[in-house]
């Protein structure tokens, strides 16, 4: 959980989403979320299948965001759903028990309802304005301080994470961070992650 990279195509031109997922691979990306929003089923599937691959080569977890079903045809490692998606505990049921189900997370209540529910992280968030979701509501340090204390389970922080702010999150309890476009908006991936990779790092240890 300590560098988690989520996809957005946004910033395909230059290179192909499975170029710069490769290039963040390399730069020490610690799990892959794969999220699309407008591509088909079809689509959809045959992307997961090829990038899901590509991850497996690098030993590094390969999740898909939201489409439940999806994340078990193409063998995904496992799925991210959000409050305003398929419950908790139902993901867990579709999924088996030995998928990663990751679970979207605003306050202490909805921390520990996922938790219960088999959730195996949370991604907390945002803890920073994001461009990626502008309409995302704020969660204050003090709030992700108080989900980690309140659940046994990983603390993955989300939301305009960048490498100038990333070390106001030391203290508050987070194993690691997720990061959109400080990843995939950068002109060298590989070298930004890598960056961005021992900023991690350093949070997490200062933390402890």
């Amino acid at each position: 959980m300590l560098l988690y990279a989520v996809t957005d195509r946004a910033w395909t031109g230059r290179q192909t989403l499975y170029e710069q997922v490769e290039c963040a691979l390399k730069g020490g990306i610690t799990c892959l979320q794969l999220r699309e929003k407008h591509l088909d089923e079809t689509g959809f599937y045959e992307e997961a299948v090829e990038i899901g691959r590509l991850c497996r080569t690098y030993h590094v977890p390969f999740i898909v965001n939201d489409n439940v079903e999806l994340a078990v045809r193409c063998h995904a490692d496992g799925v991210h759903v959000g409050q305003s998606d398929r419950k908790a505990a139902e993901a867990r049921a579709i999924i088996g028990p030995n998928r990663i189900l990751g679970v979207s997370a605003k306050t202490v209540e909805q921390a520990q309802e996922a938790q219960a529910a088999g959730a195996d992280y949370l991604g907390v968030g945002a803890v920073f304005s994001t461009s990626t979701k502008p309409d995302a509501s704020a969660v204050s340090r003090d709030t992700v301080r108080q989900i980690c204390s309140a659940v046994k389970i990983p603390v993955v922080a989300i939301g305009g994470i960048k490498k100038d702010n990333i070390l106001q999150l030391t203290g508050c309890g987070a194993d690691g961070v997720a990061l959109v476009s400080a990843i995939f908006s950068a002109a060298d991936i590989e070298k930004e992650c890598r960056e961005l990779r021992k900023l991690a790092r350093k949070m997490t240890e200062e933390t402890q």
